[in-house]
């Protein structure tokens, strides 16, 4: 085979790609969050190590920190009072620092919740859960905080990236309530999450794997589709 036309295939797919990507739907807030009781907004990794400092900062995802904030702000306003904050707090000597620089280690400024996060007059209200690796759900509190909030069965994800740590935190919540044969409904909007991109000689100069933004922020909200997550441009007022 042609190595230089062995994905040509793909080519009527990004092309589906492109435009299941433009008709996503808009959903309102009332639609989201039917019953404020039973939700809860899960956000990951909206830290000062992905949003404005440190080797793994991305201007991209520093984008979605107001489109979070204002949805926070909205559903609060709702009567939403399960808001969970699942953060990069990795130990010194994280065996993740094998696959990425050194981020977000505990006790540093990286792992802190950004700013616009903590000026919320209910930030404190929130529930900021650490972890030490893209999975929000293996060796943290999650798995728990879930048995002990039976009623929850909506949940909005929020974050970054959209191929990583959001990837895996949606994927989770979905599978885990297939496996147990619970009702739970797994909505992200796709303006409140993102992932950073890094080009073919960018990543050429650094020794690392070249990173296309836009086609994998748009796989990955693909994928999470196809496995049952319901994906939306955006939850308007």
């Amino acid at each position: 085979m042609d190595e230089m036309n062995q994905f040509s295939n793909a080519e009527p797919f990004l092309v589906y790609l492109t435009q299941w990507m433009r008709d996503l739907p808009r959903v309102k807030l009332g639609q989201a969050i039917p019953q404020p009781d039973n939700t809860a907004i899960l956000s990951v990794d909206v830290v000062n190590g992905f949003c404005n400092e440190g080797p793994l900062s991305s201007p991209r995802v520093a984008q979605i920190v107001q489109p979070i904030m204002s949805l926070f702000e909205r559903a609060w306003d709702a009567g939403v009072r399960q808001v969970v904050l699942a953060q990069d707090t990795h130990d010194p000597a994280a065996v993740e620092f094998a696959q990425w620089p050194a981020h977000c280690v505990r006790g540093s400024s990286e792992a802190e919740t950004v700013d616009e996060f903590k000026s919320l007059p209910f930030f404190d209200q929130m529930l900021v859960m650490p972890k030490n690796s893209i999975n929000a759900a293996l060796n943290t509190p999650l798995t728990s905080w879930l048995f002990d909030h039976p009623h929850l069965d909506n949940f909005i994800v929020v974050g970054d990236c959209t191929d990583l740590c959001t990837y895996q935190l949606a994927m989770f919540l979905r599978i885990d309530a297939n496996a147990r044969q619970i009702q739970r409904r797994v909505l992200v909007p796709a303006n409140c999450v993102d992932t950073y991109d890094m080009t073919v000689e960018s990543a050429e100069q650094l020794g690392a794997l070249p990173h296309p933004a836009e086609l994998l922020h748009a796989i990955f909200l693909y994928h999470m589709s196809l496995n049952g997550v319901e994906i939306v441009q955006e939850i308007s007022a």
